[in-house]
């Protein structure tokens, strides 16, 4: 019996998380399984993978041929990392310790990338945040300037239109007082 390591589809329309199972390769792709290896949620950021290691180095050891999303996700997870140095192990290039070592450094290796890859990201995202604030200031202090212009260009026309009233008043007390005068 040809054996698969796939997805199965799970949740709801335009969410989907998956189970990473083993399953006959003849079986639909959401029937039955033989063996259920973990879960893959690539809804958050990053994705979530659960992944029982052990079981998944057990079956590609036996065989099983993995689809190429479910490649990718045992590569990135370093099962494949282990059965490459398995191999090495069982021809005898080098011992067990020794490979248990390289594991471990590549592990640590490929998590000290994954921190940098998110510092930079959240750094970038810092960056973007000051940027957008920066011109979110800059168009506030155009409009508030703007505004202050507006407001000195209406307090100017205010002053202007009283300007000539106040000259046009004090005028015509003086042009009534003539004419009393000179009845007097």
């Amino acid at each position: 019996m040809a054996t698969k390591i796939r997805l199965q589809r799970h949740g709801r329309k335009s969410y989907a998380f998956y189970s990473i199972v083993v399953a006959d390769s003849r079986a639909p792709r959401d029937g039955k399984f033989i063996e259920k290896l973990g879960t893959y949620n690539p809804n958050t950021d990053p994705a979530t993978i659960d992944l029982n290691f052990e079981k998944a180095l057990s079956w590609v050891m036996k065989g099983a041929q993995p689809t190429d999303t479910a490649r990718n996700i045992l590569s990135r997870e370093g099962v494949y990392m282990k059965k490459h140095l398995l191999g090495g192990v069982a021809k005898g290039a080098f011992g067990e310790a020794e490979a248990e070592a390289k594991f471990e450094a590549w592990k640590k290796n490929k998590q000290e990338g994954l921190a940098s890859l998110k510092a930079k990201q959240d750094e970038a995202k810092k960056a973007e945040a000051k940027a957008r604030l920066d011109a979110e200031k800059k168009v506030n202090e155009a409009k508030a300037k703007e505004l202050a212009e507006k407001k000195a260009a209406e307090e100017a026309a205010k002053k202007a239109e009283e300007a000539p009233a106040e000259e046009a008043a004090p005028a015509e007390p003086a042009e009534e007082a003539a004419p009393e005068a000179a009845a007097e």
